[in-house]
């Protein structure tokens, strides 16, 4: 199997996927796998959040069936979503190359990748615990809505964004077993996730303005076009790192100086994003820099939010001790 391209290497072609003819580089690059670490890290976000909570039965066999429903429903989300865009997919030059319109997978290996992955992650999150398993329907319900708003609605990028956001809230209800106190604590740090998955989704979508636009299909670009949807991204930033932060000023959770480091980290990554994508309109619209904005910094943003979140929790006691100063 090759390495993931970091860029197109052709037309058509697009960054993050396998150039390998084995069912595995397919499947991998059907889903483009790499863009796994965009989300899994806000899993353990939540699962660092969650331990002060509880923390006496946090094993390697807890983490591993969290990574287990995590990457199985992405699998299921993403694999779902090309299989509802097939069509529109064969009409765009930019991903008329993916692996169905291509006919690298059949629409029958496709169907049934995707049903064994809803599968197993229904079963995952019933080894973590009831609720995990009463919502997980629910939780693939709402991530296969997502293929289809694109049809109706501009804000897509907001259902794709709580898509994302559901990962840290199942991780932290799959330690606990049981919602937040207070109950909104969860929901601000969907809402940030969300936020921050909504301005980098704006950011790519500009890629397919023109043919959003001629297709009919609905997404900020196509609608504000270039220069507002970048607007649109950075607002979207802004929030997204207002909400990180209301999680400490708030004390939503007990997180110290080192989170909001990272929350601060995370911030100068989304400006640098968003500079790199105004500078690749400027440049007539470069894909490598789109690249660039869209994977590596977004996977920035992600690990070093977890890194510092982790070593915030690492860092005890004397790190919340001084939390509401």
């Amino acid at each position: 199997m090759s390495e993931p391209a970091g860029v197109p290497d052709g037309p058509g072609r697009e960054g993050q996927t396998w150039a390998g003819t084995s069912l595995a580089a397919r499947l991998s690059s059907f889903v483009k796998l790499p863009h796994t670490l965009f989300a899994l890290p806000f899993a353990g976000v939540g699962v660092v959040l969650a331990s002060w909570e509880e923390d006496s039965h946090i094993g390697a066999g807890l983490v591993l069936w969290i990574v287990v429903a995590f990457a199985a429903a992405r699998f299921a989300a993403m694999g779902f979503n090309r299989i509802a865009d097939r069509a529109i997919d064969a009409d765009n030059p930019r991903t008329r190359l993916r692996e169905l319109p291509a006919g690298r997978l059949t629409l029958r290996q496709a169907v049934v990748s995707v049903v064994l992955a809803s599968v197993v992650f229904v079963l995952a999150a019933w080894q973590l615990n009831p609720l995990c398993g009463r919502l997980a329907p629910a939780a693939l319900a709402w991530v296969f809505f997502y293929s289809y708003t694109k049809r109706f609605t501009t804000w897509s990028h907001h259902v794709l964004g709580l898509s994302l956001g559901i990962a840290p809230v199942g991780a932290y209800l799959g330690v606990t077993g049981a919602w937040s106190q207070p109950w909104y604590a969860l929901v601000v740090l969907a809402a940030a996730v969300m936020f921050w998955v909504a301005g980098f989704d704006v950011i790519y979508s500009l890629q397919d303005e023109a043919f959003d636009r001629q297709r009919g299909l609905h997404s900020v670009a196509a609608r504000y076009g270039s220069t507002g949807a970048l607007a649109f991204a950075r607002t979207f930033h802004v929030v997204a790192v207002l909400l990180f932060l209301a999680i400490r000023w708030f004390s939503l959770f007990p997180v110290g100086w080192l989170y909001t480091a990272g929350v601060g980290v995370m911030a100068v990554l989304l400006i640098y994003e968003n500079r790199v994508a105004r500078s690749a309109l400027a440049d007539g619209l470069n894909l490598r820099r789109i690249d660039q904005a869209f994977f590596r910094v977004n996977v920035a943003v992600s690990i070093t939010l977890f890194a510092m979140t982790l070593a915030d929790r690492f860092a005890g006691p004397a790190v919340w001790s001084g939390a509401g100063a």
